[in-house]
Formats: C-alpha cells, structure tokens, sequence
C-alpha cells in the first residue's frame, strides 16, 4: 500500500473496522506490524483483526480528534467505538489508539487505550461460552 496521510490512514483504519476488513486492515501495517489491546494482549496484526471480528456483530465509529506528532511517526486517534459483540450484547467504548509509523507510511506497533471495565464480563462471557 503506498504510503497515506495521517488523516487518510485513520480514515482508512475505520472503515476497516466498520466494515470488519481484516485485509483491509492488516494494510496499513508493516508485515511485522503488531497490535498492543487490553483485551486480546499483544499479537501480530494479521492475526488480531479477524479474531475482533469473530467477535464483533457490529460496529459504529465516530472519530472525535487525530493528533499526529511533529515529525509524523506517531498518530493519535480518539474515538467513539460503539461495538455490539457477537451474541448481541451491547459494549460501547471510547478509546485512543496510537500508532508508530514506519519510514514507509505504514503502522509498526499499535496501542489501544481504553478502560475495559465495563464491557470486560460481557466480553468474556461471550468467549467462554
């Protein structure tokens, strides 16, 4: 994929996730690009996308902010994240993710921040059962 804007790369990303496209995702990482969640821990990024998705029956994402850092090798983004797990059970969040780009545009290592109380007990519910 050829190198994108800060603010085309988050765009991108969330459609990705609205649309649950986990290649369309796993293009904005380099091919060791990794994924840092509170909920699935660390993994490679071709590997945490369609486990998400395996567990997600919908999402609706509303982008609040994106800050990007002087010189463009980290990308901060804020937003409403409106996840229905798999089984129907309703877990909205707001989250930051944060991205270290790559000398090629694309992401290296990505942390999602979020607090993960209120949606932890429905989400492992939903995989343990």
């Amino acid at each position: 994929m050829r190198s994108l804007s800060p603010d085309d790369l988050v765009q991108t990303y969330l459609r990705a996730l609205s649309y649950a496209d986990a290649e369309l995702a796993a293009s904005l990482f380099t091919p060791d690009g990794v994924v840092d969640s509170p909920l699935y821990g660390m993994q490679a990024a071709r590997d945490f996308y369609p486990a998400l998705f395996a567990d997600t029956a919908s999402s609706v994402l509303t982008l609040r902010k994106t800050l990007v850092s002087a010189d463009a090798a980290t990308v901060a983004f804020w937003f409403d994240f409106d996840w229905v797990l798999a089984n129907g059970t309703p877990a909205p969040f707001t989250v930051v993710d944060v991205a270290e780009i790559g000398e090629d545009g694309l992401i290296t290592r990505l942390h999602i921040v979020y607090d993960t109380h209120p949606i932890r007990e429905s989400w492992v519910a939903q995989n343990e059962g």
